[in-house]
């Protein structure tokens, strides 16, 4: 399931987030509660998934490797921000 999620998550991060909760317990691994996960659907997908794929590999801790990974992820979320509104301002909206 996790290797399906990541190849599902190029696609889309939140179809991923959304699937890995309707059929596996990837989340309720990773999250103590729905409050992060829904909270991460909406503001930082890849962070949220990131994260909880990682933690799947290798519970109750990560590794620096692991948190690298999250950090891209974090960055690639802040990315796409900051793109949107790079777009939305040459469009003149």
């Amino acid at each position: 399931m996790p290797c399906f999620l990541a190849l599902l998550a190029l696609l889309s991060p939140r179809l991923a987030i959304i699937i890995a909760a309707i059929f596996s317990d990837i989340l309720s691994r990773a999250y103590d509660s729905w409050i992060i996960p829904l909270l991460g659907f909406f503001l930082l997908p890849w962070t949220t998934l990131v994260y909880a794929l990682s933690w799947n590999a290798n519970p109750h801790h990560l590794t620096v490797f692991e948190w690298l990974l999250v950090a891209v992820a974090f960055l690639l979320d802040l990315g796409s921000y900051g793109f949107g509104r790079r777009v939305r301002a040459g469009r003149g909206d």
